[in-house]
């Protein structure tokens, strides 16, 4: 595991100190855990605005209609 140092606001820090405290949890695992939810959620906003881009793209929407299409005609088979 690699070291990190890092600067906080002194109101973030305390705030963290107390919830640290409360939970009985050390600071880093606190840290830690709140970074991996933090980076879990700005990759499912990467992945909802990619969907949103392909909805908007032209080629991409037809190449999905054929696709329907297909399965559509597939089914009544």
């Amino acid at each position: 595991m690699t070291t990190f140092t890092s600067s906080l606001p002194d109101t973030l820090l305390e705030e963290l100190n107390k919830k640290a405290s409360q939970l009985a949890v050390p600071k880093n695992k606190l840290i830690e855990k709140a970074l991996r939810i933090y980076l879990d959620q700005l990759n499912k906003a990467e992945y909802i605005q990619s969907y949103k881009q392909a909805g908007q793209d032209e080629d991409i929407m037809n190449i999905a209609e054929e696709g329907m299409a297909e399965y559509f005609n597939q089914i009544e088979e």
